[in-house]
Order: C-alpha cells, then sequence, then structure tokens
C-alpha cells in the first residue's frame, strides 16, 4: 500500500529539515576578545629589604615572592617624588609631581586637571577602575571617584577600644589609642559587626572587586594603610609567623598579613581564569622606615632621619604576568614609579600619554640593549616641608649625586663599591660631578614652578565611610 502524506504534514517536515540546516550552517562564535586586566599594588613605607624575593630572611613572604618567580624583579626602582603623598601623585600622573608644582609634601596641593590620572584615562577606554585603601592624592575634592575611578571601597568603622582593654594594653598603644581617641588603626568592624584586621579587610575587598568584574577589562589600585607606622596593634598570629626579633616583630607580622592579600588575589585570578591576562605590579611608596626597624639592606637611609640617602627612595618593585613579561628576571636599569602609568596604559591601549615621563617596562624587560632612563632626578625643595624632607640628586648607571640644600655642595657616591654611601668621591671625579650636575639643571629647567597650597573645604571625605562600595556618578 502506498502510504499518501498530507500537505499540512510534509510542509511541517520540510520546514523541520530547512531549521535544522540553518543551525548547522550557523557560524562558530566569535572569540572571546584579548581582555587586558591590571592590579597596581602600592604598600606604604616598605621597605626594599623587607621582603624574601629581595633578601629578607626573618620574614616570610611567599605569595609575593611567587610573583617575583613568575615575573621580574626589578633592582633599581625608585620614587622620584618622596614621601606617601608626591609619591601617589606621580603614580596617578605618570610624571614628575615637579611638572605640575609639586616639589615636596604639599598636602592638599591639586593634580592637573588638563591630562587625564591613570585611572581617568582606562575609564575612557571601556575599563572598570577600583581603588582600596589609602589616597593621599590632590585636594579635598580630589577623591578617587572624582578623577578616574568609577568605584571605590568604603571606609569601615574601626575598633572602639574599652576602658579594660585600653588598661590590659602595652604602654605604646595604650598611647596611641588615646591620642586617636579610643579608635583602633588597624582594627576595624565587618558587615556584620565584627573585627577585623584592615589589611585582610582589604584582601577580602580585592577578592570581591575581581569577582564582580571578572567578565569585563578591569584596573585595581590597592594601596593599603599597611605597613605604615604605628604597628602596636598587630596581632601574635601574624607576628609569630616570623623570626623577626624586638620592635622588628611588629613590622614583620603586618607585612605578613600584606602578603596573605597577595595570595587571596591570585587565587581570586586564577580561580576566575584571569591569571594570564592580569598584569600584576607591586611596589611601595617610599623605603623603609628605621624607626619601626624597616630595612633598606643592601642600602643606607629610609624615611625620617635618612631621607638624603638612597634607602629612602629606592624601594622594592615586581612587575608579574606569566607568559609575556620574562619570568625569574632580574632587571637592573633604572626605573621610577611613574613608569608603572606609561606600562599599563601601552599593555591595555597599545598606548601612552604624551604628558607621561614614563617608559614601557614591558618593551624595556624584552630588550636589555635599550635602557627606560639614562637619568633620573629629585628636587625636593618646597621651602614650608619638613628640612629632613629636602633632597637634589640625580642617578646615573651606578653613581648617585646628592646634596640636602642647592646651596650645599654635590657629594658623589658609587653605589656598586658603595651602598652604605660612606666615601664621597666628588673630588677624586669632577668631570662626572660636572655632567650629572649639568643634566640635573637641564632638567630642572623643563620643570613647572613652585604651587600654593588652596584652601579648598569639602563636607564629604575623599573616601565615603561605611561597607561595600561607592559608585562614581554617571557622566551627564
Amino acid at each position: 500500500m502506498i502510504r499518501i502524506i498530507r500537505w499540512p504534514l510534509l510542509g511541517l517536515i520540510l520546514f523541520s529539515l530547512m531549521f535544522v540546516k540553518t543551525v548547522a550552517a550557523a557560524p562558530a562564535p566569535a572569540p572571546k576578545p584579548d581582555v587586558r586586566n591590571v592590579v597596581l599594588i602600592y604598600i606604604d613605607d616598605l621597605g626594599y629589604g623587607d621582603i624574601g624575593a629581595f633578601g629578607c630572611e626573618d620574614i616570610p613572604t611567599p605569595h609575593i615572592d611567587r610573583l617575583a618567580e613568575e615575573g621580574t624583579l626589578c633592582t633599581a626602582s625608585h620614587i622620584t617624588n618622596p614621601p606617601c603623598c608626591p609619591s601617589r601623585c606621580s603614580l596617578i600622573m605618570g610624571q614628575y609631581a615637579q611638572r605640575f608644582g609639586k616639589y615636596g609634601m604639599s598636602r592638599g596641593l591639586p593634580i592637573p586637571e588638563d591630562r587625564p590620572t591613570l585611572a581617568g584615562f582606562l575609564k575612557d577606554q571601556g575599563y572598570a577602575t577600583g581603588q582600596i585603601g589609602k589616597w593621599d592624592i590632590g585636594t579635598k575634592k580630589q577623591g578617587p571617584l572624582q578623577v578616574g575611578f568609577t568605584e571605590v571601597r568604603k571606609n569601615p568603622p574601626r575598633k572602639k577600644y574599652s576602658e579594660d582593654e585600653l588598661a590590659e594594653a602595652d604602654v605604646a598603644l595604650r598611647r596611641q589609642i588615646t591620642r586617636q581617641n579610643g579608635s583602633s588603626k588597624y582594627f576595624c568592624l565587618n558587615e556584620q559587626g565584627d573585627e577585623s584586621w584592615l589589611t585582610d579587610y582589604d584582601g577580602d575587598s580585592m577578592v570581591q572587586f575581581v569577582q564582580r568584574h571578572k567578565s569585563e577589562p578591569f584596573f585595581l589600585y590597592w594601596s593599603p594603610e599597611a605597613v605604615h607606622s604605628s604597628n602596636n596593634e598587630v596581632p601574635d598570629r601574624l607576628m609569630d609567623r616570623t623570626t623577626a626579633k624586638g620592635k622588628r616583630r611588629k613590622l614583620a607580622g603586618a607585612i605578613v598579613s600584606v602578603d596573605d592579600q597577595v595570595g587571596k588575589l591570585v587565587a581570586a585570578l586564577e580561580r576566575h581564569d584571569l591569571r594570564k591576562n592580569t598584569l600584576v605590579i607591586f611596589s611601595s611608596d617610599n623605603g623603609a622606615n628605621p624607626g619601626e626597624a624597616g630595612s633598606s639592606a643592601p642600602f643606607a637611609g629610609g624615611k625620617g632621619p635618612g631621607t638624603q640617602k638612597e634607602g629612602w627612595v629606592r624601594v622594592p618593585t615586581i612587575v608579574s604576568l606569566p607568559g609575556i613579561v620574562p619570568e625569574g628576571k632580574t632587571y637592573d636599569p633604572l626605573i621610577a614609579n611613574f613608569d608603572f602609568y606609561s606600562t599599563i596604559t601601552q599593555f591595555c591601549c597599545n598606548t601612552i600619554p604624551e604628558h607621561c615621563d614614563g617608559a614601557d617596562l614591558l618593551a624595556h624587560f624584552q630588550n636589555d640593549d635599550k635602557q627606560p632612563h639614562e637619568y633620573l632626578f629629585w628636587l625636593n625643595n618646597e621651602p614650608g616641608d619638613a628640612p629632613r624632607r629636602h633632597l637634589v640628586a640625580v642617578r646615573w648607571q651606578n653613581w648617585r649625586l646628592y646634596r640636602k640644600y642647592e646651596s650645599d655642595s654635590w657629594q658623589l657616591f658609587d653605589l656598586e663599591a658603595d651602598p652604605k654611601e660612606t666615601q664621597n668621591v666628588a673630588a677624586d671625579h669632577p668631570e662626572l660631578v660636572q655632567q650629572m650636575a649639568a643634566k640635573h639643571s637641564e632638567w630642572k629647567q623643563s620643570l613647572a614652578p613652585l604651587e600654593q597650597i588652596p584652601k579648598v573645604q569639602s563636607a564629604s571625605p575623599v573616601i565615603p565611610p561605611g561597607h561595600g562600595w561607592a559608585k562614581a556618578k554617571p557622566a551627564t
């Protein structure tokens, strides 16, 4: 018997065959775009000799050391505008801070608005830009949300010490907490109202940021309060993981906590398959604080009484990105913190803004024949700044030429033969003194004049208080 197919049924079959053919012929999904992310970590007062990758033996920093193993360790990384406030302003603007009239601390001096901040540049290129921790940049009206960050982790409330806790505290801690009206510096309250070590809280916030933005390009700037003095509150659970002795134990515990957060960050990146497209830069805002027993080894000096020495301006820096940044490499040429801006924008956007003084470090890591900077310069001579912070200096190769005031005689040191700067050899090398001094004078002629700090009032703190994240207002 011949089976007769009715037309409605035949139409349905033909339609289905057409659909199957169409689906089979559909093009393959487009490949995922080459998303490039960046995490910039900027520790407060971390000394050159205070992490394992740079020779420290009494403070375990396995996670930071891993960044070095999977990246490049920069042995001649410098802060050209110390200390904390000018260092951060130079970092975020990508240039010598003297370019906009900042010749010392000048806290409250505006950062320029006629050139983009690093965050502002990346935001305009479609990046989610987040900031966690200390700011200390610009005026009271130039908080992170006003200069290019799309979101900022709010400043959590601090723990309040009870009378019983103060009675049991040692003298130094009791004095510190009393000066702070009973508030802790490093213990905060989390969303549940429980006590949390602030650096731990920062690390958890970094994980949150990565989780939220894992599917889009992001730039995260973590600038913790750690390890800035005073570290009197560091708990035993952190100090006991080190072999540091005396007052250095407290600093050591704070550094261990920083290392823990780097571990959290890397784990989060790996969990979301982001490690191989996320550039991580780790550095410090200036050299060690000898008052906290910080180490600038093998160099002399640091924050405070040692500010004319190399140890105040040379900092530990690691640049890490498996597969792109050379792994396990030690890079010895001169670099500066304003190189991070240029490196990041070239990596993310294939361009460097014209105002930048920095170089693309990734390109230089691949080519040892050309150095990022033949010279680096310092000119901290703001009349109202603390005298101990005045510094006029030049670096060239292994030579350091400096003086405290411009009216002083130049001193010259060979940092390779004399890293502690004990032998002034200016009289032995007058031609070298003349060469380096002439370069400093030439650079000085290119700078903006000293700017005065304006009186700026704001009803809102630069970083909003509370828990969670504050978002920038959409552009109108």
